[in-house]
């Protein structure tokens, strides 16, 4: 190949998850993230995208993977990548990742060198420089790529409507300039003409209102089934609860993920009118690890089944799907409720079909109140007009065909073509 920046996009031009981008350039070659596929269950085996040295390390050209949030459709295939390729990754991120293992198995982010907001990063022939981005995974970011004279700008995951949107408004402000290829997001894009996107997406501030007028308007317990992970629900929840006079419980794994994220403006034991429940599958863990610590940290905060069934219009209990059964066993009946606060496709699951059969089968009422972690269209069309690229490229999307009605200079790629950026 010539002295030109080169990219190919192994997965992800057609499909939402297991992102893959390869970027070479003066005979040199980096990765953009190594995603497990949505569409892979659990146990199925997933090869690695076709990159030379990716599970070998005996290529010296391979300089290294960039992960650009903690997602597992963005990382989740990094424990069949050698130890010996470097990883980049975000501090906070990779601390929340190692942090969620406990509960959660799966990979590792292991980074060589930490991502920093806007600090470029020379790997070789290229320069990467991180842009912080609002999206549901904490520290994520979008990145820019240059080399050969060219700038590839890739947007990772991101939004404008969460606790974070500052950064969303700020990367509109004061975008990359002289951007060749913007290989850009686009979950909501829709493959069919027929489905046309919503104008207005709800923000972090709207589920907060909706959690906080659902918790004042039932008299019993309010579970709200959410991700421990989604640090800006893990927020919204607790602000509801303190609006409407009620103590927010977290679970053990919720408890981790605050703590790792290092920020004490995250809810986390000590803050007022927040407590700890923890379920009987996480007690089980504790016990089979021997890691009695997580549990005597915070004795004094632990709420107890027996104190929740006495006083249940006191508490919102933050936590696991999994946890609800144990939960509708006790102190949760028909004056309560359950908050679903998560996408609403996982209900169609098997595990959803049965959380809503108990729910219906109890009486209990259920609601949603839930946004995504990707950007809106009109979102997109405010970021891709401020960068204004020679070219749009999709990616982490099944609507690939439709970005030309909506971005101009779009330019579909296909899984596996090299192109010049």
């Amino acid at each position: 190949m010539t002295e030109e920046l080169w990219v190919r996009v192994h997965r992800g031009t057609q499909e939402i998850g297991g992102t893959c981008i390869e970027l070479e350039a003066g005979g040199a070659r980096l990765v953009l993230d190594v995603g497990r596929p949505l569409s892979a269950r659990a146990g199925d085996a997933v090869e690695l995208p076709a990159v030379r040295g990716l599970a070998s390390g005996d290529d010296p050209s391979l300089l290294g993977v960039v992960i650009s949030h903690g997602h597992l459709d963005h990382y989740g295939l990094l424990d069949q990548v050698s130890p010996d390729v470097p990883v980049f990754a975000g501090k906070a991120a990779a601390a929340v990742v190692e942090a969620a293992r406990f509960f959660s198995p799966g990979p590792s982010l292991r980074p060589t060198v930490h991502l920093a907001d806007r600090v470029p990063l020379r790997i070789g022939p290229f320069t990467v420089t991180p842009y912080l981005v609002d999206h549901s995974a904490f520290d994520a970011y979008a990145l820019q790529i240059d080399a050969c004279g060219r700038r590839v700008f890739y947007t990772g995951d991101l939004r404008g409507h969460g606790r974070k949107s500052v950064l969303f408004e700020r990367l509109v402000a004061e975008p990359p300039e002289h951007v060749d290829t913007l290989i850009m997001e686009g979950t909501h894009v829709r493959a069919s003409a027929d489905d046309v996107p919503a104008q207005r997406t709800e923000s972090e501030a709207d589920v907060e209102r909706a959690i906080a007028g659902t918790l004042r308007a039932t008299r019993g317990l309010v579970v709200v089934a959410a991700s421990a992970q989604n640090v800006d629900r893990l927020v919204s929840c607790y602000r509801a609860a303190r609006r409407a006079g009620r103590t927010l419980l977290v679970d053990l794994y919720g408890v981790a993920v605050a703590q790792a994220t290092s920020r004490s403006s995250i809810p986390q034991p000590g803050f007022p009118s927040l407590g700890v429940w923890v379920p009987r599958r996480q007690k089980l863990r504790v016990l089979r690890s021997g890691e009695f610590r997580r549990t005597a940290e915070v004795r004094g905060l632990r709420v107890f089944d027996e104190q929740i069934a006495a006083r249940p219009d006191r508490y919102a209990i933050y936590t696991g799907s999994s946890s609800i059964a144990e939960l509708a066993a006790g102190a949760l009946d028909a004056s309560g409720a359950v908050i679903w606060s998560m996408w609403s496709g996982y209900l169609s699951e098997a595990s959803g079909t049965r959380l809503r059969g108990l729910c219906a089968a109890k009486r209990i009422p259920f609601v949603e109140h839930h946004t995504s972690g990707h950007a809106s269209v009109a979102d997109l069309r405010r970021l891709c007009a401020a960068i204004d690229a020679r070219a749009v490229v999709p990616i982490h999307t099944e609507g690939a065909a439709r970005y030309g009605d909506f971005f101009p200079r779009a330019a579909e790629r296909r899984d596996g073509d090299w192109w010049a950026a």
